[in-house]
């Protein structure tokens, strides 16, 4: 899909989705993830083929679940540990891997300086958006815009209590992410979850994920892959770049 998304001037976004690749099932067809147990050479073609469709570098991290950032530079490697990821280089994508998780995507307004999130519920919770935003900040970005990407929808993320204390604790208003889905469990909204985040950063120009099933990975199996659902998935990725 392409971001419904206003952006300055040279400044692109993309977001892929499991068709177009060479992978075999169950990692059919376009699997960016090299961790999931898929044939490398298949996970290399995947890749060498969404760099040329970019005419950029998407740089691929080894995202962990936690809040570590990196500024992306022309000799980043691939692998890198981070779950967020900055530039203000042209022609390298920052880009998060995702299969159930929130990419978010932050471009500063002026176009300089972009950034791109991985949002599970642990590094969202945890304050990787808001290390982003640091950095970002740091180097000089004044406001921005966001987009949120394709994700485990409201109606198929089940959590446990420990999952709804970890947000309420520091934003009481979080309790309206949450419903009540049999004994002990509750549905979390994670859209809704990291609205309220780019809020309080004052990021409230955001694009994308609203909550609805067509952005819901779980509901959607034709088009994204989800590790809820089939265990054993390939991965898909949101990014970024200017040209």
């Amino acid at each position: 899909m392409t971001p419904q998304w206003e952006l300055p001037p040279g400044v692109h976004a993309f977001c892929s989705e499991r068709a177009g690749g060479v992978s075999a099932a169950p990692y059919d067809t376009l699997n960016l993830g090299d961790h999931v147990g898929d044939d490398p050479l298949a996970v290399a073609e995947n890749r060498r083929r969404l760099a040329a469709q970019l005419h950029a570098r998407p740089v691929f991290l080894k995202q962990v679940h936690g809040r570590g950032v990196v500024r992306l530079e022309s000799g980043t490697p691939d692998g890198t540990e981070a779950d967020a990821c900055w530039t203000s280089e042209r022609g390298i994508a920052c880009t998060m891997m995702v299969a159930d998780c929130l990419p978010v995507l932050l471009c500063a307004d002026d176009g300089a300086l972009l950034g791109a999130a991985h949002c599970g519920w642990r590094g969202l919770a945890g304050g990787v958006v808001e290390a982003l935003w640091a950095a970002m900040a740091g180097a000089g970005a004044g406001t921005a815009r966001a987009w949120l990407g394709p994700c485990i929808g409201p109606e198929a993320f089940e959590v446990g209590p420990e999952v709804r204390e970890a947000f309420v604790r520091g934003d009481a208003g979080a309790l309206a992410c949450f419903r009540p889905h049999g004994e002990g469990k509750f549905l979390a909204d994670l859209p809704a979850l990291a609205r309220r985040r780019l809020a309080a950063l004052g990021i409230s120009g955001v694009a994308g994920n609203d909550g609805t099933r067509p952005w819901c990975t779980v509901a959607n199996p034709s088009r994204f892959f989800s590790h809820r659902r089939d265990r054993v998935s390939g991965r898909f990725a949101a990014g970024l770049w200017r040209a």
